[in-house]
């Protein structure tokens, strides 16, 4: 005797909706896992000589539109990566690299960073969204707080490695992004940007505890005094990160 909803005498309305569900719910994950390899992908095996891993499922290069008017593939199967300068520890896949050279440029851990676009960020107006409070008139230091400008900055070992010249804001964020330090080199002054999660502002000098002194003449220098591109901003950070590690041989030391 046949009922309301049954389609024959072994399958229902009900149970072909969930078989439906079943099928786009599976079709949904296998979507979103290939989309997760949009980006990121192809990996890299730094411990097998670079190896490329793709993985599975990879998609096909898809190009992305622009605001700017530039395109993107991805993924982009011809990227470019920073160069590391280290060596495997160890014959497994994962192996910690040990840096060569200057450990705190090597890309490496703490000091990693990945390859941005090499041009400013910008805001709707066409103008830098970084920029130094000399070409940024509207913005001023609150009367409350400490104005850095003028104090000198200490490094992790005591001393200075520079004078604070100027701060850089962040105009779509509305806060300081960097402070700007006048540091001496071999080859005479020049301005480096110091982030400012990396600076602790007291009322007399500016304290970092991720580099020494010496280490701010090493600070990856801008190609444009008054503006510092994506990419710069990665390597600069880098720099920083990779300091807490590196900037004291006795830092990558175990603690016991």
């Amino acid at each position: 005797m046949q009922t309301v909803g049954y389609i024959t005498n072994y399958l229902d309305l009900a149970q072909l909706l969930l078989y439906v569900f079943w099928v786009f719910f599976a079709g949904l994950i296998y979507y979103l896992v290939v989309e997760n390899h949009r980006e990121g992908y192809p990996m890299e095996s730094s411990s097998s000589g670079r190896a490329v891993v793709k993985g599975w499922p990879i998609p096909e290069p898809k190009t992305f539109k622009l605001e700017n008017g530039k395109s993107v593939t991805v993924p982009d199967l011809a990227r470019k990566e920073p160069p590391l300068h280290g060596v495997s520890t160890g014959w497994g896949s994962g192996a910690p690299l040990e840096p060569q050279g200057d450990p705190m440029k090597a890309a490496i851990g703490a000091g990693a960073y990945s390859m941005r676009e090499d041009v400013p960020e910008m805001t709707s107006h066409g103008t830098p969204v970084l920029q130094p409070l000399r070409l940024a008139p509207d913005y001023s230091v609150a009367p409350q707080d400490v104005d850095p400008r003028g104090l000198p900055v200490m490094g992790g070992d005591g001393k200075q490695g520079g004078t604070v010249k100027d701060i850089w804001i962040d105009s779509a964020e509305m806060m300081f992004r960097y402070l700007e330090v006048e540091t001496q080199t071999s080859a005479g002054l020049r301005h480096v940007l110091l982030p400012i999660p990396f600076a602790l502002i007291r009322r007399n000098q500016v304290e970092v505890h991720a580099i020494f002194g010496r280490h701010f003449a090493d600070v990856p220098q801008l190609r444009n005094a008054d503006q510092v591109t994506k990419l710069e901003e990665e390597m600069i950070t880098a720099y920083f990160g990779g300091g807490t590690l590196y900037a004291d041989a006795q830092r990558s030391q175990p603690l016991i």
